[in-house]
């Protein structure tokens, strides 16, 4: 299984997992033709998606998933409640996800089945979930969108090869920042962003032995700086011992490299 995240920021969000014949697109938060540059640059042909999961209904994570999902006649999975959605419905093949219920799924083709769980998330946009990916006994985990940290939905997510995970905001420059005071308190609260602190905490209850690769993820360009993001994950992995484990930063504006799970 290889894991690729093609954009990760306030501007749009997505992440392709690959899993022998299989292929899936976790969010599609950009535009369709921001999509179709991305997966073209990722060197996936139109048609080659087999479905496409969409974490909650902020344009962020959904604008084109229905679009992307009909152009390449994939299935898109998303919660009931955001199937009658504008960036949802335009999908011919719809399906929904239960909290907390694994399911599988496949290429057109069958076979290599891959296990989905979407494990929720206090975030401002009902339902919003996480997703532990499994293929093959590897694990790759997708979190971003969460107020605060959450023992339960670590316990949920533990075991992960590859980890991609929410560092959104530093406090002070949320402080001295561009933002009104009420979008400062949307984003800081308990069902909004999690901060530098907030994301090491998850990552001491998410990292386990296992874990070899870190992806630092949805870092604001306005309340956020890499160095700072990337000193506080490293001093928490040297802390918990796991100082191998290789750190990269997620961006808005270019596709990461494809990860081997």
């Amino acid at each position: 299984m290889h894991l690729q995240v093609l954009a990760s920021g306030s501007e749009g969000n997505s992440t392709l997992i690959r899993a022998g014949e299989t292929n899936l697109l976790v969010d599609a938060g950009l535009s369709k033709a921001g999509m179709e540059q991305r997966l073209g640059g990722a060197r996936l042909p139109t048609g080659g998606l087999d479905h496409v999961v969409v974490t909650h209904g902020h344009l962020d994570h959904a604008r084109s998933a229905g679009a992307i999902a009909r152009r390449d006649r994939a299935t898109l999975h998303c919660a009931e409640s955001m199937m009658s959605h504008a960036s949802a419905r335009r999908s011919s093949r719809l399906s929904a996800i239960t909290i907390d219920r694994p399911f599988e799924v496949e290429s057109r083709r069958g076979g290599d089945a891959v296990q989905l769980t979407p494990v929720g998330l206090p975030h401002d946009c009902d339902p919003t979930v996480a997703y532990k990916v499994e293929h093959g006994g590897r694990v790759a985990v997708i979190l971003t969108d969460m107020g605060q940290p959450n023992d339960a939905v670590a316990e949920r997510l533990a075991g992960a090869h590859v980890l991609v995970l929410e560092f959104n905001y530093d406090p002070e420059l949320m402080r001295v920042g561009p933002y009104s005071a009420m979008l400062q308190r949307r984003i800081t609260g308990n069902r909004g962003h999690l901060s530098n602190e907030q994301a090491a905490t998850m990552l001491e209850r998410l990292a386990g032995p296992e874990l070899h690769t870190l992806v630092l993820a949805h870092l604001s360009l306005k309340t956020n700086l890499p160095e700072l993001a990337l000193e506080i994950a490293r001093s928490t992995l040297d802390r918990l011992g796991l100082g191998h484990v290789q750190v990269l930063v997620a961006s808005q504006h270019e596709s990461g490299p494809s990860l081997q799970v």
